[in-house]
């Protein structure tokens, strides 16, 4: 039986189709990226198995990996209670997520002041 993709359709998008998605790595817990998708990336991600982004920068589907052969292959997909934000446990292969080589995007930390 293949799972109903009905959900995708109720998501709230921004003005230009989108909704932020955070990878997030399925076994520690470490939030690896965040990117955006739409319907076509999210449908593409359901139906394959690996993280599909849509990139504003060249206006493109993504497949998270292609070229760096650091794929995301998905575990797990929620939507949060607005239904305006995805959060996707995945395995990142290679262990980098990040274009910069880096595990994680977050890697800078802004200093706070002491309270």
């Amino acid at each position: 039986m293949i799972p109903s993709t009905d959900w995708i359709a109720n998501l709230k998008y921004d003005a230009n189709g989108l909704i932020p998605a955070i990878a997030q790595d399925y076994q520690d817990g470490a939030v690896l990226m965040m990117a955006w998708m739409n319907r076509e990336s999210i449908a593409l991600t359901v139906a394959t198995g690996e993280a599909h982004y849509w990139s504003r920068s060249r206006s493109e589907l993504w497949h998270k990996g292609a070229t760096s052969g650091h794929i995301q292959k998905v575990k797990q997909l929620f939507y949060d209670c607005d239904a305006d934000t995805l959060l996707i446990k995945i395995e990142q292969v290679g262990n980098i997520a990040c274009h910069t080589g880096a595990r994680s995007c977050f890697f800078k930390e802004v200093e706070l002041a002491e309270t």
